[in-house]
């Protein structure tokens, strides 16, 4: 995994040259917000965002105005559980940062953390069954390097996601 780093402004990250390197902080992101140790989600979202044209060409379709990636095809149950999930995890947080400001007992606060988590992996685990079935199963159709971007995408989620 390389990156080119670009004379920038401080605010903005190093572009990942590889879509390995844009997965690798798309899933900085899921960690800062289930709250791994040593990452930040401000920071994570910027170099998933200076990633993103890079993984496009190679195994996705582009939305023209904003360069994000766009999902191949999203069942419409999976985007309705997924959005509704997600505002029940937002729900959590705001009652853990509650907790911390209430001073709770230490063991309660991480054991509501552990729930956020999981909540978050329950999420995830649908999102990725979306994009075997869909985003997966149509570039594994595609040519050469779209294959073997994908391959290696996988790969890349799978060990992951076993963590």
């Amino acid at each position: 995994m390389s990156t080119t780093t670009i004379p920038r402004k401080k605010t903005q990250a190093a572009r990942p040259t590889s879509p390995t390197a844009a997965t690798s902080a798309a899933g900085a992101v899921i960690k800062a917000a289930a709250g791994a140790p040593g990452t930040s989600a401000s920071s994570a979202v910027m170099k998933t965002a200076a990633g993103a044209a890079s993984v496009d060409q190679a195994a996705g379709s582009t939305d023209a105005g904003n360069g994000a990636r766009k999902a191949h095809a999203v069942d419409p149950a999976v985007k309705t559980a997924a959005l509704k999930r997600l505002r029940r995890i937002e729900g959590q947080i705001r009652g853990l940062q509650r907790m911390v400001e209430d001073q709770r007992y230490c063991a309660d606060i991480v054991v509501q953390v552990a729930s956020v988590q999981e909540a978050l992996r329950a999420v995830s685990r649908e999102l990725m069954r979306n994009h075997l079935r869909h985003c997966a199963t149509h570039a594994l159709g595609g040519d050469e390097p779209q294959r073997a971007a994908m391959l290696d995408e996988l790969l890349d989620l799978m060990y992951r996601h076993a963590r």
